[in-house]
């Protein structure tokens, strides 16, 4: 780790000057040797290297969603050209030029932090061992050595002996138990980010190799960070118990304000924005209007989160319009009320004894019609047509009723085709 460290000794002048800058207004209010005055100095330290990084970790975001869009098709590649790995990578560097998603945009971040994470890792070592580095002059060398966390020195580490613990003014027992405490939450709040990023803001309708290999992640780095964490100096845990927290709660706030569509967390948001139009009869804010701006956008491509939204929006009276707001529907107001115009009712079908009587005696058919009624159906009046239609010319009523001979049809003939004559 010492010789990794030092190949970022370039930066560990600008970091140790921030560390100081920080240092004069901590140790103004908590004392210049305390603990409190060089821990949130680190902390300061890593919330401001986070600010910085908000553009990367945009980035970051924005990738990791296109890669989750483009899985199915990047298994299409995969099963296409399985035999041939020179064509595959081709067709995956084509589709990431085409969509403009960069693979790598998703560990900026963490390269990003790498140099002042080792920068500061050097400077911390270089306290312990009583040496100066960048602008940490030998006053300041000792008031770092004097600090401690919980009774834990900055530079201790959980694998020192007790003889180099001594000499930093603490017992073994203190540093170890801080020490393991610190790399117990370090650990924990890396598996909670992961954890929550797959099980909330994550397509469930696709199911690709993707989602394995970050449920893997999900449980490695944690234990990554357990083996490598007793090797860490203390300051260098609340360097990195500090960032994961800051993760956290930045992812957290990502996944509720805009979650990756088909996940749980859109359906809760969405739930969230349908509940609010309710009670406001509007869409409040502007990421909101983003958000419902973009679900018209995509039309019949809704997925069924969305479909469930504007359906929701369907029952209490509105639309979502293009912009992003909603307005009174009245095809919505009369579906919801239940005031659509009712269906045309299609005529009863008889059975066939009542066509066949209502054919041969038009009289008795007419008696039998529901409350007494003289009016005749649709298929009563089809039939009667037909009868008188096959009427002979001079033939009587009683000739109506004629029973067919054996084995012909009862009712009019259809006439025999000349050739079967």
């Amino acid at each position: 780790m010492d010789t990794i460290a030092s190949l970022f000794s370039f930066i560990t002048t600008p970091v140790s000057w921030v560390i100081v800058q920080f240092h004069k207004l901590y140790g103004a209010l908590f004392g210049d040797d305390t603990g409190w005055a060089w821990g949130l100095s680190i902390v300061s330290l890593v919330v401001l290297i986070r600010i910085c990084l908000i553009p990367l970790f945009v980035k970051q975001i924005k990738s990791t969603r296109n890669m989750q869009v483009l899985q199915p098709k990047m298994k299409a590649i995969q099963e296409r050209y399985k035999n041939d790995k020179q064509r595959q990578s081709e067709e995956m560097m084509k589709l990431y030029k085409e969509t403009g998603t960069n693979p790598l945009s998703s560990c900026l971040p963490i390269l990003a932090q790498s140099p002042f994470f080792f920068a500061l890792y050097h400077v911390l070592s270089s306290i312990a061992s009583g040496k100066t580095i960048g602008v940490i002059d030998q006053p300041l060398l000792d008031s770092a050595r004097q600090a401690h966390i919980f009774g834990a020195p900055l530079a201790a580490k959980f694998m020192d002996s007790e003889e180099k613990v001594a000499a930093l003014g603490a017992s073994l027992t203190d540093v170890r138990v801080v020490t393991a405490i610190m790399i117990v939450l370090m650990s924990a709040s890396q598996f909670f980010t992961q954890r929550q990023l797959m099980t909330k803001n994550v397509d469930l309708t696709v199911k690709t190799p993707y989602m394995q290999q970050q449920k893997m992640l999900m449980y490695i780095f944690p234990l990554i960070f357990a083996v490598m964490g007793i090797n860490f100096p203390v300051g260098v845990l609340v360097y990195w118990l500090t960032t994961n927290v800051w993760t956290m709660g930045q992812q957290m706030y990502v996944i509720n304000q805009n979650p990756t569509p088909g996940s749980k967390a859109q359906d809760q948001y969405l739930g969230r924005v349908l509940k609010s139009v309710t009670s406001h009869g509007q869409v409040r804010g502007r990421t909101r209007r983003n958000t419902v701006k973009r679900i018209v956008a995509k039309g019949p491509d809704r997925n069924d989160i969305e479909r469930k939204f504007i359906n929701g929006l369907s029952k209490l009276g509105l639309a979502a319009q293009e912009d992003g707001t909603v307005a009174k529907s009245e095809a919505a107001v009369t579906e919801a009320e239940g005031g659509a115009a009712p269906k045309r009712q299609q005529p009863k079908r008889q059975t066939k004894a009542k066509r066949h009587t209502a054919a041969t005696h038009p009289a008795a058919a007419k008696d039998s019609g529901p409350a007494g009624s003289g009016a005749k159906t649709s298929l009563e009046k089809h039939s009667a047509s037909q009868d008188d239609k096959s009427k002979p010319a001079g033939s009587t009523a009683s000739g109506s009723s004629r029973q067919a001979k054996s084995g012909q049809r009862k009712g009019p003939q259809r006439p025999k085709h000349p050739s079967k004559k």
